[in-house]
C-alpha cells in the first residue's frame, strides 16, 4: 500500500493524506502536488511512503499526525 501526505511545515498540520494500491497512480498525484505547491510557492512537504498498512505509517512517522 502507498499513502501519499502533503505537509504543512509551518503550521504543523497534514494537508492531505491519501492510500493506493498503484503505485503509478500515487506517483501521479504527488508529482501534481508538488507542481502545483511550487506554482503556489507554498512550503509543503510532500511525501510517499510505502508500508503494509497505516498503522505503520502512523508509527514510523508520526510527526504526520
Amino acid at each position: 500500500m502507498f499513502f501519499l501526505i502533503q505537509y504543512n511545515r509551518p503550521k504543523g498540520k497534514t494537508i492531505t493524506f491519501k492510500k493506493y494500491l498503484e503505485k503509478e497512480e500515487a506517483q501521479k498525484d504527488r508529482l501534481d502536488l508538488e507542481l502545483e505547491q511550487n506554482r503556489k510557492s507554498e512550503n509543503h512537504e510532500i511525501v510517499l511512503l510505502e508500508a503494509l498498512n497505516e498503522e505503520q505509517i502512523h508509527i514510523t512517522h508520526s510527526r504526520y499526525f
